[in-house]
């Protein structure tokens, strides 16, 4: 019903079982007057956030899938937030004692049954702590488990019927980003593994001056409660705000996009949820401004492999290198080898040349990114998970730099920072130190290597054993499947011939006719009959 309150019905046209729809949508009640004139992307998104809050986290996801996704839909889909209303303070209070085994009076030296704020899969509240310190205690929705796994039945089966209906369904992949979307609720659904990712970024950004992590209150932590340091900032896109705390903001628009790279390539662990209500400013830092990052349920890394060969391919960008582009494309395994290498390049350059006639201030790397995933797409490129959560994470961050400063030159804050890392990262000083690192553990090993050798060499023998075995019994199968062959044509032929003769002689023929069709049918059966075979032939 509220596809159909919305005229999405349109959007199923493509999808073979559901076209018969068409015949009756002149019966259907006519859309309210203010959704009429409203764009397809938009209706959607009101679906969304009206069907609850697991579809508000599959469209938040979909947004993400530029590549399968047109632009006006993805551009409305980005903009779904969590807008619950909060549940009872009690069940919260409930939950808090249910889950650290005491009550929240021997817990906190202050509890407020008023959330300070409310989403889907939790909401949070203000605590002071027994030593006096502010913190907050984040808790997950009562029965949220039970509701998600209703709502995911019913993605999966959504899944399921684009999968088997749905034109290029093979490329689309629906069923894997319904499983997309179950790993990132599974995720953040385990408050405790956010209370990890939030340590590990702070210790990542120990030092404060760039980025700021609140930190974890382990002995008030589990998996459905969270507990961390209270903090406050300002929205990075409330720019009034920003300027009325006499924040730099030319300055502080650089700093992410370096928090940013650093985070990818030289940490390899970057939050992935990076919009701007997540992502505050630090008001009390005039001379050297800072972001606070909040809400680290959704963070993500990169294979090392990935890691380089995307590194290179930014580097290759900035330097306008679409021969290395293409071949990088085709190394790191995205690609496979049959590809031609020359289309490939045309291809990119076509993407990519248009962007550098503009000033390099009005370059968006997330753009170009973007278009050149989708043409790689033509070439069979398969996107991973981790490279898609990038993609996000690239997106969100340049849109906060703009809004903080319209003028940025990203183009020009990210190479140098960019290069500056790899150059760090892969240098001889630091490969020797990995040698090091890892050096017990081949000393340890190395004990080993003669048996190992010696075994990976038997099994070298018995492979040969087993290849001939194999050999031998393929070759004794076709000499069966032949003998079997000529005892089947033999017998058919034998018994036409014995019957033809046998019908020439109850006719009364006098010639040697009959006898001859028998002779030959006898023949025939002698032929097609196995024979003993001598020693040697199998």
């Amino acid at each position: 019903m509220v596809l159909l309150r919305y005229r999405l019905d349109e959007l199923f046209d493509v999808v073979r079982p559901f076209r018969p729809l068409k015949l009756i949508r002149p019966l259907l009640p006519r859309p309210r007057s203010d959704l009429r004139s409203l764009s397809r992307g938009v209706r959607l998104r009101l679906a969304f956030a009206e069907l609850g809050p697991i579809f508000v986290k599959a469209g938040q996801v979909l947004s993400t899938r530029r590549d399968l996704v047109p632009d006006d839909i993805a551009n409305e889909l980005a903009l779904l937030q969590d807008q619950v209303p909060p549940f009872d303070g009690q069940l919260a209070q409930a939950q808090i004692e249910s889950e650290l085994k005491a009550p929240v009076s021997e817990l906190f030296a202050s509890f407020d049954l008023k959330p300070l704020a409310s989403a889907s899969i939790a909401q949070v509240h203000a605590v002071t702590l027994l030593d006096g310190e502010e913190a907050v205690v984040k808790v997950l929705r009562p029965g949220i488990e039970k509701q998600i796994n209703r709502d995911l039945g019913l993605l999966h089966s959504l899944g399921e019927i684009a999968q088997r209906w749905l034109p290029n369904s093979d490329k689309i992949r629906p069923l894997e980003v319904v499983q997309e979307i179950e790993k990132m609720l599974e995720n953040e659904l385990d408050l405790q593994r956010e209370a990890a990712s939030a340590s590990l970024l702070r210790r990542n950004f120990e030092s404060g001056v760039d980025l700021y992590v609140p930190r974890i209150y382990w002995d008030l932590t589990g998996t459905r409660v969270m507990t961390q340091e209270r903090v406050r900032g300002i929205s990075s896109d409330d720019i009034l705000a920003i300027d009325a705390a006499g924040v730099d903001r030319k300055q502080l628009a650089a700093k992410g996009v370096r928090v940013f790279y650093e985070q990818v390539f030289r940490d390899n662990f970057f939050h992935a949820d990076a919009h701007p209500g997540n992502i505050w400013v630090d008001p009390t830092r005039i001379e050297e401004p800072r972001f606070i990052a909040l809400d680290f349920g959704i963070m993500g890394s990169l294979p090392e492999k990935d890691q380089y060969w995307l590194a290179q391919n930014f580097i290759a960008m900035f330097e306008r290198d679409y021969a290395r582009i293409a071949h990088l494309h085709v190394a790191s395994g995205w690609m496979p080898a049959s590809i031609r290498l020359d289309e490939l390049e045309a291809a990119v350059r076509t993407v990519c040349e248009p962007y550098f006639t503009r000033p390099l201030s009005q370059i968006s790397i997330a753009e170009l990114v973007v278009k050149m995933f989708q043409v790689a797409r033509r070439f069979q490129l398969t996107l991973q998970p981790q490279l898609i959560l990038l993609q996000k994470t690239l997106l969100n961050i340049e849109g906060v730099g703009r809004i903080l400063d319209p003028e940025i030159d990203i183009w020009a804050v990210a190479h140098p920072v960019l290069k500056q890392i790899l150059k760090d990262r892969y240098n001889p000083a630091r490969t020797l130190k990995v040698v090091r690192r890892q050096l017990p553990e081949w000393l340890h090993t190395a004990p080993q290597m003669p048996a190992l050798v010696r075994e990976w060499l038997q099994q070298g023998v018995n492979g040969s054993a087993e290849l001939a075995a194999a050999q031998l019994l393929v070759k004794q199968q076709q000499e069966l499947a032949r003998r079997q062959q000529r005892l089947l044509a033999g017998s058919l032929l034998g018994f036409c011939l014995l019957i033809t003769a046998a019908l020439l002689f109850i006719a009364g023929h006098t010639s040697d006719w009959p006898w001859a069709f028998g002779l030959a049918g006898l023949i025939s059966f002698a032929w097609g009959w196995p024979r003993p075979r001598g020693p040697g032939q199998g």
